[in-house]
């Protein structure tokens, strides 16, 4: 039987994931502190529908979001909006569990995996996720075992097409991906990594080696700075913001506003949204479309819990081309931050 499509792209991007002949949008939408949490039912649909309606294809989220609840209502999302299961991508990531106290119910031992994905998916209402990611790498569990364990749940179960990290070491990709190819299991494909203007090192020096040797993929997280680079915070903290919604996940953070460093990135977003409003923009979307511009990043992940926020992040689809070498160059000289690889003694292919 035929099935109809449903799905628009628009003007969205779309990259590979990493090696795969996979494609997702340049902009996805997560779960992080919204779905779940703070935000449930319709606008939960809403969200989703009003990404999909600006060629979205990507969606994540993860067992730990709000212990469970987040992969709920998303679930219960996607079960209402009915849309056709081969047009879009989703993912989630076992490692933390949902709260229990019982040890075996977090951390990447074969039990763990396997069971934490099953336990995921009758969260989701779905049969299998596109992509299971490792939250976090775990030092008491082997990484034979934990290769194993995301090969059993993709070869044997079929609960997951691909595997990947989320805030691994490159080092420990690398022996995931070595232990692959020794005993002929699957290796992970993409890394969920933090990476924004104020966020950089890991991302662009430490992980260069694997989009050079693997083509690793990247699905980034916090491409906001959690709204610092929106302008949102420069003069103070608004009632509805992150930072007010969830206190103890970002007291650090609220703490180094106050500092001398945290005014001296409030004085730099401040020249960033100049360059923004220039290019016709405004700092959200000059945030984003930097993000994007970098051809190591599969996806940016979008946190939003209104329609008119996605409305707008979308808008920043407009702004990518318009990132000349030299409008790059300008807001390098804002930021000041450009990490520093190490040197190749003049040996560079």
């Amino acid at each position: 039987m035929a099935v109809e499509s449903k799905f628009d792209p628009k003007d969205m991007i779309f990259r590979h994931l990493g090696p795969t002949g996979l494609k997702v949008s340049i902009f996805s939408l997560g779960g992080w502190l919204t779905y779940g949490g703070t935000h449930k039912g319709n606008i939960v649909k809403d969200c989703l529908q009003a990404a999909w309606d600006h060629g979205i294809n990507f969606f994540d989220t993860a067992e730990v979001y709000a212990n469970g609840q987040s992969e709920i209502e998303m679930g219960n999302a996607l079960k209402e909006l009915a849309w056709p299961r081969d047009e879009y991508v989703l993912s989630t990531k076992v490692f933390f569990g949902t709260g229990r106290k019982e040890p075996n119910t977090r951390g990447l031992s074969r039990k763990h995996v396997v069971e934490g994905l099953k336990s995921s998916l009758a969260r989701l209402q779905q049969p299998y996720v596109d992509i299971v990611l490792a939250h976090r790498p775990d030092v008491g569990t082997p990484m034979k075992e934990i290769v194993e364990g995301f090969t059993q749940c993709i070869r044997n179960l079929n609960l997951a097409y691909y595997w990947g990290t989320s805030e691994w070491s490159a080092v420990q990709i690398m022996e995931a991906t070595q232990i692959a190819e020794r005993y002929n299991l699957i290796a992970p494909i993409a890394e969920q990594a933090q990476y924004n203007a104020f966020h950089r090192q890991r991302f662009e020096v430490e992980y260069a080696p694997l989009y050079e040797q693997f083509q690793y993929g990247t699905t980034i997280w916090s491409p906001l700075a959690s709204g610092l680079l929106t302008g949102k915070y420069n003069d103070g903290i608004p009632e509805d913001s992150r930072f007010a919604t969830n206190k103890s996940t970002f007291e650090g953070t609220i703490k180094e506003l106050q500092s001398p460093e945290g005014k001296a990135k409030i004085e730099k977003v401040k020249k960033l949204t100049a360059i923004a409003e220039k290019l016709g923009g405004n700092a959200t979307q000059l945030a984003l479309a930097w993000c994007a511009k970098n051809p190591n990043v599969s996806t940016v992940i979008l946190g939003a819990t209104k329609v008119a926020q996605i409305e707008d992040n979308c808008k920043a689809l407009t702004l990518i081309p318009k990132l000349t070498p030299e409008v790059m160059e300008e807001i390098e000289s804002v930021l000041g931050n450009k990490p520093q690889a190490p040197s190749t003694y003049g040996r560079n292919r």
